[in-house]
């Protein structure tokens, strides 16, 4: 028998996608929108972006709302999620996506440069699931993922801060599988190799061919290829898939 396909599987979930009004995030929001799910579009500062993001959601006819919030702590995570909830219900699904991306070599890299990296890049995401968590446990139902990096694994000059965050992000998903047991919720890492958005544009004018050249596809990655990922592990087909941490970087990384 031919199973039926249902592409608004998450109809009735609620989705919190952070930094999500662009790139990476904004395609998460618009393909979890897509699958039925109601999304909650995290911003920092980019107003006019999260607001297109929510109007196309709503114009497709999915529910959404835009939040903004600087994440620069523990409570600062606890109000975001606690909007989130009174605008459109407990979470079901967190998307740790939003992120910072700077550059120094180690020897420049200061405190202040480290700190905030460390902070918007590893515990965030630590706050956000430790605000979230209890209500997913309680309903027996979760889906935690987080957007790590390549970097995380392989390292990058002149960005250690960066990699140390995202590979943070490994070991923290890996250790909450291990508490979760059979709580009905999951936790995974999605690792985007080179992804052409606006993070990245500036390095492209220099450093284009050389990271093509270490790309076995030999082309950068879309950000629609990283949320196609994002919404598999959101599904019931993904209920056996936790602790996973899936490489989508045209085989920059394998494994």
């Amino acid at each position: 028998m031919i199973p039926q396909i249902n592409t608004r599987y998450l109809a009735g979930r609620v989705a919190l996608v952070t930094g999500g009004s662009r790139g990476i995030g904004r395609a998460i929001c618009l393909r979890l929108a897509a699958h039925g799910a109601s999304v909650a579009i995290h911003y920092r500062q980019r107003e006019k972006e999260a607001k297109a993001v929510e109007a196309a959601i709503s114009s497709a006819g999915s529910c959404a709302i835009s939040v903004r919030k600087e994440l620069d702590g523990e409570s600062a995570c606890r109000d975001l999620v606690a909007k989130v909830e009174d605008g459109l219900g407990p979470i079901d699904i967190l998307v740790n996506n939003a992120a910072i991306f700077t550059g120094a070599n180690i020897e420049d890299l200061d405190a202040d440069m480290w700190n905030e990296t460390l902070t918007l890049n590893l515990s965030v995401p630590f706050h956000c699931i430790r605000a979230c968590l209890p209500a997913m446990r309680k309903r027996g139902w979760g889906r935690i993922i987080s957007i790590s990096s390549q970097a995380g694994l392989l390292g990058s000059a002149g960005h250690a801060h960066y990699a140390a965050a995202k590979a943070g992000l490994l070991g923290l998903t890996f250790s909450l599988v291990r508490e979760l047991g059979a709580s009905g919720v999951t936790a995974n890492v999605v690792s985007p190799g080179r992804v052409e958005t606006e993070m990245i544009a500036d390095h492209l004018k220099t450093r284009r061919t050389e990271w093509l050249s270490q790309t076995p596809l030999g082309r950068f990655g879309r950000a629609e290829e990283i949320a196609a990922t994002v919404a598999f592990l959101c599904s019931d087909d993904a209920g056996f898939v936790t602790g996973a941490n899936m490489n989508i970087n045209g085989g920059t990384a394998m494994g």
